[in-house]
């Protein structure tokens, strides 16, 4: 038989169903034909309920790997971080995933990978900046005036002489 297909709630809910139905007396092969399911996953079923009771047949949340750094480390990462690259060492005030875990490894003994990084940070609830890019010798007040006054006259096809 296919294997049934159905999102984790929608699962635990079809093990549960038959978990009732295996404690409320009913066959193997009934259970399997009233909710058209594996004979093979009715038999594990009732195992688990006969070890565990209905929480048995509950959906298990999956953790994944755990955090190489502890709550304290993560906190003192944070407070590292928001003094600024400067602060830490680095010639610009940029921080990118190497210079965190270069941070990390001269710090807490950790490795991490560059590109692993960005998770960590979302974690701590801090988002990648990505620097302004403008030139050096740009005037701010030119570059105001020519927004507000050049570009609506060019936009609306004024001649390059006219004035307002």
């Amino acid at each position: 038989m296919k294997r049934t297909l159905g999102t984790r709630g929608e699962q635990e809910a079809r093990r549960l169903a038959a978990g009732q139905l295996l404690l409320a007396g009913m066959k193997n092969i009934e259970v399997v034909r009233a909710l058209k399911v594996a004979p093979s996953s009715v038999g594990r079923w009732k195992a688990i309920v006969r070890r565990h009771g209905l929480e048995g047949l509950r959906t298990k949340s999956s953790t994944g790997r755990p955090c190489k750094l502890s709550k304290a480390r993560m906190k003192t990462l944070t407070r590292i971080l928001l003094k600024g690259a400067q602060a830490a060492g680095f010639s610009s005030d940029l921080w990118t995933g190497k210079r965190v875990a270069q941070v990390i490894r001269r710090n807490f003994k950790v490795d991490y990978h560059p590109h692993h990084v960005l998770k960590l940070l979302r974690q701590l609830a801090l988002t990648p900046q990505k620097p302004q890019r403008r030139a050096r010798q740009q005037d701010p007040d030119a570059l105001e005036r020519w927004r507000s006054v050049e570009w609506p006259r060019i936009k609306k096809g004024q001649p390059v002489g006219a004035s307002r």
